[in-house]
């Protein structure tokens, strides 16, 4: 008996968690705080709601087919602010737009495996890439990270068959928020390079890394496009989750093949959104820099508010990006401990059980935080409710 792809993989965590909601009241004095997913909720700035208004009455192409690589002009762009800001040398034919990066990732993957073939992925990982594997019919191998939660190449090179075909690596990190080093990127990039296997780094929170400057130098090697795949989100930084625009930067060879999935998937990236993120790179830089410094003061509110929790036998874990990573102390599984926090502290999170393979050992004591949509007050009482909770 045959059985469909999505039967190969678990229910989205998301919406999973969201049922935890179900029949649950919230008092006034204490409203839920919700920091289960990755995604501001807020729109866009005024500026760039009233430029994409413009555009619908203004621009007929906006409700036509577009290329199925993206628009020109948003590629073209796209390479000439990564050229700067990496110190490499990335060109318009090596940039291909997607229907957000979920997509980008789908694409390259379905670029690179056939069925049976393998992935490295670090855990914890980002679920939904897990699923795209499973889907594919694609063997996710578990690449164990150090107590920094950082995964080292030489633990990678171990795990390489010959049906590997990829190492996946998402910096800043999503779930555990940590900001890969440099020199972590470089040492994967020659190992992918050695065995002649893909490198894939997701850089969907490229702009809140804490760090001034390249977060790594990968592009400055002349011959990068032999070896890697970055994935990019213009989601996080405009604010644009609801258009899907997302990219994937790798050789001009890999994005033919790549055209091939999006044109029969989408066919074009959503026109809107790509005109709505083009204006976003030509107009909101400034305004992006101080999105920036909110995140990072978010960031500092987790670790300046910690000792609350450590006082009751909590552990970070990792903070970065959108996210903070603790390890509980509850001798319950996430997995519970997770619907618990809805009804008792008033708090929708994400277990670790969500970021890890069954038979590999870590979840069941581990709790993601996506700080997106709560500000310095908001985390400080966050802390507060969870170091209160007593099972």
């Amino acid at each position: 008996m045959t059985h469909p792809r999505t039967s190969q993989t678990f229910a989205p965590p998301v919406m999973e968690a969201r049922r935890w909601l179900d029949g649950v009241t919230h008092p006034a004095d204490r409203p839920l705080l919700n920091v289960s997913q990755a995604a501001p909720v807020d729109p866009p700035p005024p500026a760039m709601c009233d430029a994409m208004a413009d555009i619908i009455r203004n621009d007929p192409a906006v409700h036509l087919y577009g290329p199925v690589l993206g628009m020109p002009a948003l590629r073209a762009a796209v390479a000439q602010q990564w050229t700067v800001s990496y110190g490499g040398t990335v060109t318009a034919d090596q940039v291909a737009i997607t229907s957000g990066c979920n997509q980008a990732f789908a694409a390259a993957i379905a670029s690179l495996c056939a069925e049976g073939d393998e992935v490295i992925l670090p855990v914890p990982y980002y679920f939904n890439h897990r699923m795209w594997l499973d889907m594919s019919g694609v063997h996710t191998v578990p690449l164990g990270v150090g107590p920094d939660m950082v995964p080292r190449a030489e633990d990678a090179a171990a795990l390489i068959t010959p049906r590997t075909r990829a190492i996946a690596l998402v910096s800043p990190n999503n779930p555990c928020g940590v900001e890969y080093p440099a020199g972590t990127l470089h040492a994967f990039a020659d190992l992918a390079r050695t065995h002649g296997v893909a490198l894939i780094v997701d850089e969907t929170y490229r702009d809140f890394d804490s760090r001034s400057g390249a977060p790594h130098d990968l592009f400055t090697d002349p011959h990068w496009d032999d070896t890697l795949i970055q994935l990019y989100s213009f989601s996080k930084a405009y604010r644009l989750t609801g258009h899907r625009v997302g990219a994937v930067i790798a050789s001009t060879a890999r994005l033919a093949e790549i055209e091939k999935f999006l044109d029969t998937v989408t066919i074009c990236p959503n026109q809107l959104g790509q005109r709505a993120a083009l204006w976003g790179m030509q107009n909101l830089g400034d305004w992006l820099a101080d999105q920036r410094q909110e995140i990072l003061a978010r960031r500092a509110a987790i670790t300046d508010n910690f000792p609350t929790l450590a006082a009751q036998g909590w552990k970070l874990l990792g903070c970065g990006a959108y996210f903070a990573y603790l390890q509980h102390p509850f001798g319950i599984s996430s997995a519970d401990l997770a619907p618990i926090l809805v009804q008792q502290a008033g708090v929708l999170l994400l277990p670790g059980t969500m970021f890890m393979p069954d038979d590999v050992a870590g979840g069941a004591s581990q709790l993601r935080i996506a700080f997106a949509n709560v500000d310095a007050s908001d985390i400080a009482v966050l802390f507060d409710r969870l170091a209160k909770l007593h099972l």
